[in-house]
């Protein structure tokens, strides 16, 4: 797990939000085949850029507890059935694609990765996500 701080964020994602994120295209391509690079932290800055200041953990990539439910910030279940489809036949051939998730303690949201986690769900393998958590300091 990492610890981030972020000074100068744009607050455009946040948990009381269902906003969608426009990412690079070098990040949705690290996290479409699952190759992210460590740090974290780095690899994922463009997301980082996107929240309200504050500190954060980022962990993963990990696997998603069956149980666990995640609230969607685009449309559920994703129109794109074209893309669903590339992700089942990636994750059939061993591929694990990452959804990334921003966590504040009551939910997760999808902030990239709907149409990976509708192939995950549809191929009954367990979603990969990184999950990113707003860390409180105690009052």
């Amino acid at each position: 797990m990492e610890q981030v701080t972020i000074s100068g964020g744009t607050g455009f994602l946040d948990v009381n939000k269902r906003a969608r994120a426009e990412l690079p295209q070098a990040l949705r391509i690290a996290l479409a085949t699952g190759q992210l690079r460590r740090p974290l932290a780095t690899t994922l800055g463009p997301v980082f850029e996107l929240l309200v200041d504050g500190d954060y953990r980022v962990s993963g990539p990990e696997r998603l507890s069956d149980d666990q439910l995640l609230s969607p910030t685009d449309t559920w279940p994703p129109s794109d059935e074209a893309r669903v489809g590339y992700y089942r036949t990636a994750i059939r051939s061993g591929h694990r694609p990452v959804a990334v998730v921003l966590a504040d303690g009551e939910r997760e949201l999808i902030i990239d990765g709907h149409h990976k986690i509708a192939a995950y769900r549809a191929e009954a393998v367990a979603p990969a996500i990184v999950r990113i958590t707003q860390a409180y300091s105690p009052s």
